[in-house]
């Protein structure tokens, strides 16, 4: 190894990329964590108590879900997983015409706004039909921008040692045991679903803004950390 090369210090990198790792599937994982607010967005609205009442003994026995409460989770599924397809299938393609740091700050500004508008939502009142809509729109955003996100930032990690892949890795890893342990709270909290929505999308705003942070500190760092790392891996 040169004398001169700088170091990884403090594992800095390595602590971006986990982060930004975390970033690119948290708000996800915490969006389909509150699958069961957004079908209870959908429901009906109440329309004459006594008639509720009685034919309360027969609605028990059934599906009294209407059609978007049924159809929510297949249309989620729908919605998520073309764009996540087709665009990262057109990776290679986005990445010849538009620059990484464009595509990396761009598509974490998008999701970022994304989950503030949906945590926003959560204190307004919409008709099921708009609401619906709307929720579609979302995912649609989010996994089409989350895709050239994940393409982007293995890119990046392409250009360094090996090693610099695995941050990447053990933070989506960390990000779905973290909302699964948060729906856990919520459920033993007893909290109402609105109020543990509201915090799994404020919570999914605050790490997108520290992956942006952390983007952000990575880029001004770039061409010396590329250059840095790649010569002190090929004379170590």
């Amino acid at each position: 190894m040169t004398a001169n090369a700088p170091r990884d210090k403090y594992n800095a990198v390595w602590i971006i990329f986990f982060i930004l790792g975390l970033g690119t599937l948290l708000p996800w994982n915490f969006f389909m964590t509150a699958t069961m607010y957004f079908t209870s967005r959908l429901k009906d609205p109440p329309t004459d108590v006594l008639f509720n009442q009685t034919t309360n003994g027969t609605e028990e026995d059934g599906d009294t879900r209407n059609v978007l409460e049924s159809k929510f989770n297949n249309v989620m599924t729908l919605c998520a997983m073309v764009p996540l397809l087709i665009f990262t299938c057109l990776n290679s393609f986005i990445h010849q015409r538009i620059p990484q740091k464009l595509r990396i700050s761009g598509s974490l500004t998008v999701i970022f706004v994304v989950f503030l508008l949906t945590a926003i939502l959560v204190r307004v009142d919409v008709a099921p039909l708009p609401f619906f809509t709307l929720t579609m729109i979302k995912i649609i955003c989010i996994n089409s921008f989350g895709a050239i996100l994940q393409g982007s930032l293995f890119g990046l990690a392409g250009m360094l040692p090996a090693s610099y892949t695995t941050p990447i890795m053990s933070g989506q890893g960390l990000a779905g045991t973290f909302a699964a342990f948060s729906m856990i709270c919520a459920l033993a909290s007893g909290s109402a679903l609105q109020d543990s929505a509201f915090g799994y999308f404020i919570t999914a705003c605050v790490v997108i803004l520290l992956a942006i942070m952390s983007y952000l500190i990575l880029a001004l760092w770039e061409p010396c950390v590329v250059s840095h790392l790649k010569s002190t891996h090929a004379n170590t």
